[in-house]
């Protein structure tokens, strides 16, 4: 499946409500739109979070971005991404 990278930050309302619930929650929409969580991150800057996700397509991604904003109150960036080998392949 595609990878994706999701770049996700915190608005006031939504640090109030982190818990490993909330965290439980967000994983299952992303399996709910077809996803896996490969790896995901707290960050010290301008990110908050970063997760990284496989998807079918761009079309899930994008259902499981909106499910995450609309779920957690985080905005989130989403964009697809290539290993650096295909990307080799794909430019070089």
């Amino acid at each position: 499946m595609p990878t994706y990278v999701m770049f996700g930050k915190y608005t006031p309302d939504s640090i109030e409500d982190i818990s490993a619930q909330r965290t439980q929650d967000a994983t299952k929409v992303i399996g709910d739109a077809g996803g896996k969580i490969v790896s995901g991150y707290a960050l010290l800057g301008e990110t908050d979070l970063v997760v990284i996700a496989e998807f079918p397509n761009n079309e899930q991604a994008m259902k499981a971005s909106v499910g995450l904003a609309r779920l957690l109150e985080i905005s989130f960036t989403t964009s697809p991404a290539v290993s650096m080998d295909e990307f080799d392949q794909l430019v070089g």
